[in-house]
């Protein structure tokens, strides 16, 4: 199966094209440039340099969140757009998920962790093997506190392995609390859309009109919106 997969839900921005979980091609910028301006030229161009057209492909799959609000309505919109033009299905994965596919396999738990503001991480923990990742929670935004207590409480010997835009500044915390913890390889520490189109292989494509972002938070205009 060929996916086109795009990641946006962060400062960085990709877009990937896998056939059968084979990497054919990814672009790749953390320029911080707006992702409504680069994103879909760098569809285009990929598309272009694989002699690839949307039709080419089988599902089109998107950081579905939680992350940026803006960016994970930027990537959706985007593969909604390919997909209708090409009469394709859809996926919206799990940022969380999809980053966890990146790191080397091994008995060891992946931990992602994105920068969500006011305290918080975007985050979902993963016990990676030699195979898939399984899911050891939902995705959910929590401190980083939070998240070492439960980290701490929780742990029997085994490696975490911090993924994300908020992999380094976590790391100490995990390290005073004696946890065994390391960041990522900077190759595979931000979230890229070859993640994304690994992840989606696990998931049933829907219709383009289907796919929903999930932000788990509410957008900070919502949560300032004056109560009357």
């Amino acid at each position: 199966m060929r996916i086109f997969a795009v990641e946006s839900s962060a400062r960085a921005a990709s877009a990937a094209v896998c056939e059968d979980g084979v990497l054919l091609g990814q672009y790749f910028l953390n320029s911080g440039f707006t992702h409504s301006v680069t994103l879909m030229c760098m569809a285009r161009d990929l598309l272009r340099g694989l002699k690839l057209t949307a039709g080419d492909i089988d599902v089109f799959a998107a950081a579905g969140g939680p992350g940026s609000f803006t960016g994970i309505r930027i990537g959706v919109a985007t593969v909604k757009g390919l997909a209708w033009g090409a009469g394709k299905r859809v996926c919206g994965v799990s940022t969380p998920e999809a980053m966890a596919w990146l790191p080397e396999a091994g008995n060891r738990i992946i931990c992602p962790v994105m920068d969500a503001r006011r305290g918080q991480v975007y985050n979902a923990v993963f016990r990676r093997t030699d195979g898939a990742p399984a899911r050891l929670c939902e995705d959910r935004a929590i401190t980083i506190e939070e998240l070492v207590g439960e980290a701490a409480s929780a742990r029997g010997g085994e490696e975490f392995v911090l993924i994300g835009d908020a992999a380094v500044m976590c790391l100490p915390r995990f390290l005073d609390a004696g946890l065994r913890a390391r960041v990522a390889p900077e190759a595979v520490r931000q979230q890229c859309a070859f993640g994304v189109a690994l992840a989606a292989a696990s998931y049933t494509p829907v219709s383009p009109g289907e796919l929903r972002p999930n932000y788990i938070r509410a957008p900070q205009a919502e949560r300032e919106r004056p109560q009357v």
